[in-house]
């Protein structure tokens, strides 16, 4: 079986019960993108029609580690969004024009800070998960003078 799965049949036997979901704490975490799909959003009050990059992205830290599914829409209302995201990933420097390559996005890592999410279902049960609320710009730090010890 590949990584990105297979079709299940109406009458195919199951057993997986796939991961554990955990939530992580708010915080700062690494990540890398797992998974990439294209898909469509169909509009809504705050989104007209557009092409959509739905993410997979595995987070790690000291407190565990979870998946997020994480959406980017393909937009101009979202282009800043798109461009923290392809900044992220080390694919952009900050304020360059370049042409999104989603064929590199998965196995891209960087890092990202993680919220929580709290919302009601149609039972009145309180569901919680993680979001990503930022992509933090790659660290880049020339040596100088200084750090090398030179003065």
């Amino acid at each position: 079986m590949n990584e990105n799965g297979r079709e299940l049949g109406w009458d195919d036997q199951i057993e997986n019960d796939g991961p554990d979901f955990e939530v992580l704490p708010e915080g700062d975490y690494d990540f890398e993108v797992i998974e990439f799909e294209r898909g469509r959003h169909p509009g809504s009050d705050k989104m007209p029609p557009c092409n959509k990059a739905v993410l997979s992205i595995r987070i790690k830290g000291a407190a565990g580690q979870t998946t997020v599914k994480h959406n980017l829409f393909l937009h101009t209302k979202t282009e800043g969004l798109l461009c923290a995201f392809f900044t992220g990933i080390g694919q952009r420097k900050h304020g360059e024009k370049i042409t999104m390559n989603w064929s590199k996005v998965v196995g891209s890592t960087g890092r990202c800070k993680v919220g929580v999410r709290k919302w009601k279902n149609d039972k009145g049960e309180e569901l919680t998960f993680n979001e990503i609320r930022k992509f933090y710009e790659p660290e880049s730090k020339p040596a100088t003078k200084f750090e090398a010890g030179k003065f």
